[in-house]
């Protein structure tokens, strides 16, 4: 990262009201980007969803939290935070 003058880049009038606040310290200014959320790149937030809510229709039609457990290879903890969170 390379630092540069304020002074070189900014308007006057921000520049004195930035030294109101920050005067003489160093002062990071992130990236204005727009994070995606978790999974939203790869598609396993899509995917994640899909299979809990195929878990949650499986439950709701009678099959069991054990028989889930074995389908899907997740934990019995796991089955039920999923039907019941």
């Amino acid at each position: 990262m390379k630092y540069r003058n304020a002074a070189e880049i900014l308007p006057d009038q921000l520049l004195k009201e930035l030294q109101a606040y920050i005067d003489g310290s160093l002062l990071y200014i992130p990236k204005a980007s727009t994070k995606k959320e978790w999974g939203a790149r790869s598609g396993a937030r899509t995917y994640y969803q899909e299979r809990n809510r195929e878990i949650q229709k499986q439950f709701h039609e009678g099959c069991s939290i054990d028989v889930l457990t074995e389908q899907y290879g997740l934990a019995y903890s796991t089955i039920k935070k999923i039907i019941y969170g």
